[in-house]
């Protein structure tokens, strides 16, 4: 099977919903500053949930650049990332509408804990359908960002309970793990 359909369908999904998401910035009934203020949670919470799925659609696309061929294991790993990956317009809406109340905080990190493992498991169907010495299988290789994130959202999560300015701290550091370029899949392909 050729990637090409899966990475369209994917694009698709992933702009639709940065659409949905900007969507929810509701424009101020009001000309000052003051009208601003209370769209400040929903601003930032907007702003998180955009640098996240742009680093799942970076990600998503030198992963599949570096596939040579896909099987039905990996269409349907794509569609469960997607799937999770779906539902951040709503927990982005509902986290900043909240104001970061500990619920929503909470579950804005299970969706991200979940996407997370979505990617995984589909990071892992693509290296399967590549074979255990291709390009991206060395590229990966422990992919100890994957788990220092996943250990992050599983910390989070809880910690929303606690102090739910712990947990975004921790979601904003996963961003900014994430947000420093990886360069092992385009290092790897070089050296092919």
């Amino acid at each position: 099977m050729t990637k090409g359909r899966l990475e369209g369908f994917s694009d698709g999904v992933i702009a639709i919903l940065i659409t949905i998401m900007v969507l929810e910035l509701k424009v101020p009934h009001g000309t000052d500053w003051d009208a601003l203020q209370p769209l400040v949670p929903v601003f930032l919470t907007y702003v998180l949930s955009f640098v996240m799925v742009g680093i799942y659609w970076n990600n998503h696309h030198h992963m599949l650049h570096a596939a040579e061929r896909i099987n039905g294991k990996v269409m349907w790993a794509n569609l469960h990332l997607l799937f999770w990956l779906s539902l951040t317009p709503f927990i982005t809406g509902w986290m900043g509408e909240n104001h970061f109340a500990p619920l929503p905080t909470a579950l804005y990190g299970a969706v991200l804990l979940c996407s997370a493992i979505a990617y995984t498991i589909l990071q892992t169907a693509v290296i399967g359908a590549q074979g255990p010495h291709s390009n991206l299988a060395t590229a990966v290789g422990s992919d100890l960002k994957g788990k220092l994130s996943i250990a992050a959202y599983v910390l989070a999560i809880p910690m929303a309970f606690v102090n739910q300015w712990i947990s975004d701290a921790l979601y904003v550091a996963v961003a900014l793990l994430w947000l420093v370029p990886d360069r092992r899949i385009e290092a790897s392909l070089t050296r092919a």
